[in-house]
């Protein structure tokens, strides 16, 4: 129970349905569905690509989901990858031959193809109820009427201009500058991509003029990129993987995603009483952070396009996070290249849906950087996302740059399980964050029985490039000790990440949290 002589949100609760979302005019849109007749899919889909709209900076029809769901009246968990794969004429060789030893982020050649369109498409025709002309009925009508620009959007939006290349300001400026909260932003030229697809399908966007327009934009900024790239793009249904914490399964997505890291992060965490000590105080930081440290050297060396499954079983060892756990020393800081973890990427969003009939769905959808590429497309001013930057050029690697095959991807939808039962949809936005997010989210539950918006609310920490970030919620005396450890730590950082949940009570209860790191909300009815 919260202090209520303090700041802060209480927890949602509802009987029919609910949406937990990071933009309150997305979370309205979801519960209009669901109670136009509309399931949880439908909501989701509706919910996030207005989302698109409200928060351009962090998602839109250019980038890539990731989706875990329950359908009605079953305990079974699906999963949807709708990422995109590389140019089949792009090549790493190619690109070191020019001398290059990354993907260059702000460049048509970090631009893979737009999978989240066909993922949305095919689980509406799989699994949803209203059809696509209602599901994307509420964005039309925000992107001609325009959406108010919220707080936290304002903020992100003005330290991204300069990321915005000249083909993008026009339609992601407002006369000229970041809008402030308040201003009105319109996308008239997105309003008639959506319109296309809600009348044509997949086909809509994949194939005919919009798609001409992509690849005709790309082509102009150096890209690779053909028709039959976008012709060929198909999300696809694959097998969740799963661990278990404190006898509760968590249930993340595949590879490409990062999900495997959260399941081994917890596993090393195992290993050690975290119960036994403060939530927030230096000891419990230390030991995560010495076990996000390792996780992410394996999961950089492991995780790559989904048809390599090479060391996912060892990502999934219990048997390996011990032997990871007894690296950690209780006493001082481990020094770690500072490239094991690559730059944190906070621009994601994510929408869990849960509807009357107990359908869960736990989605998100990213392009990648603040504004993606910072490239838009001439005649739709489609955003594109720079995912391709999660490749590397290193020759033989696993997650190596090849035409036709997808990156590494930081985004990863979450759901807990007790005794098989969905019990909680969620996710933690936060880019490279995100396994180190669901763990620190789930250990706030099961070993400190934090309700979700309290686990959610919760001080964060995160090591990043080298350097523990803390979060200004912790106390200075913490502080302090964990830089007696030997941690380069800094509280000069912007919030870390954002979060929801939707968790299932025992009695059929949902209970909602939303994070205060951004502008969104649970809502029920």
């Amino acid at each position: 129970m919260r202090d209520f002589h303090r700041p802060g949100r209480s927890a949602v609760f509802a009987g029919n349905g609910m949406c937990a979302t990071s933009h309150p005019l997305a979370a309205h849109a979801a519960i209009d569905i669901l109670k136009s007749g509309g399931n949880a899919m439908d909501a989701a889909i509706a919910g996030a690509i207005l989302l698109g709209l409200c928060e351009p900076q962090m998602t839109g029809i250019g980038g890539d989901c990731f989706v875990l769901f329950s359908p009605p009246g079953s305990n079974d968990i699906k999963a949807m990858n709708g990422s995109g794969c590389a140019p089949s004429a792009q090549s790493a060789a190619e690109m070191r031959s020019r001398g290059l030893t990354h993907v260059p982020e702000y460049s048509a050649e970090a631009v893979t193809v737009p999978g989240a369109i066909d993922a949305f498409c095919q689980l509406s025709n799989d699994w949803g109820k209203l059809g696509l002309e209602a599901l994307l009925a509420p964005a039309i009508d925000y992107a001609e009427k325009g959406v108010p620009v919220a707080p936290r959007v304002a903020l992100d939006w003005a330290g991204l201009t300069s990321k915005l290349h000249v083909s993008a300001q026009k339609d992601y400026l407002v006369h000229g500058k970041a809008p402030l909260p308040g201003d009105m932003f319109f996308a008239p030229k997105q309003a008639k991509v959506l319109r296309q697809i809600a009348a044509k399908g997949r086909d809509g966007f994949y194939r005919g003029e919009v798609a001409d327009d992509m690849v005709q934009s790309l082509a102009a900024l150096g890209g690779a990129h053909q028709l039959s790239d976008f012709a060929n793009q198909h999300a696809f249904y694959t097998d969740p993987i799963r661990g278990t914490y404190h006898g509760v399964d968590l249930v993340e997505h595949p590879p490409n995603g990062q999900g495997a890291t959260a399941i081994l992060l917890l596993n090393i965490l195992s290993h050690f009483d975290l119960a036994a000590l403060a939530p927030f105080d230096a000891r419990r930081t230390h030991i995560e952070t010495e076990a996000t440290k390792l996780a992410y050297q394996a999961r950089n060396a492991i995780i790559a396009d989904p048809a390599n499954t090479a060391g996912l079983e060892q990502m999934l060892s219990v048997e390996f996070a011990r032997k990871l756990a007894d690296e950690i020393s209780l006493t001082s800081a481990s020094q770690t290249p500072s490239q094991i973890i690559e730059a944190v990427h906070k621009d994601t969003i994510y929408i869990t849906v849960v509807d009357q009939d107990r359908m869960s769905v736990s989605l998100i959808y990213s392009i990648f950087h603040g504004f993606g590429s910072g490239l838009a497309s001439k005649n739709y001013g489609i955003l594109f996302q720079n995912r391709g930057a999660g490749f590397n050029l290193i020759p033989n690697h696993p997650n190596e740059l090849k035409g036709g095959v997808r990156p590494m991807h930081t985004i990863i939808p979450g759901m807990l399980c007790d005794a098989g039962k969905p019990i909680m949809p969620f996710g933690v936005m936060g880019g490279q964050y995100q396994p180190t997010g669901h763990a620190r989210v789930i250990s706030n539950i099961l070993d400190f029985g934090l309700s979700p918006q309290d686990a959610i609310d919760a001080p964060r920490s995160f090591f990043d490039n080298g350097t523990l970030k803390l979060e200004r919620g912790y106390e200075q005396k913490v502080v302090q000790e964990l830089a007696d450890l030997g941690h380069a730590v800094t509280q000069d950082i912007e919030p870390i990440g954002g979060a929801q949940a939707i968790r299932i009570l025992q009695n059929g209860v949902l209970e909602g949290a939303s994070d205060p790191r951004k502008d969104g909300c649970a809502l029920g009815y």
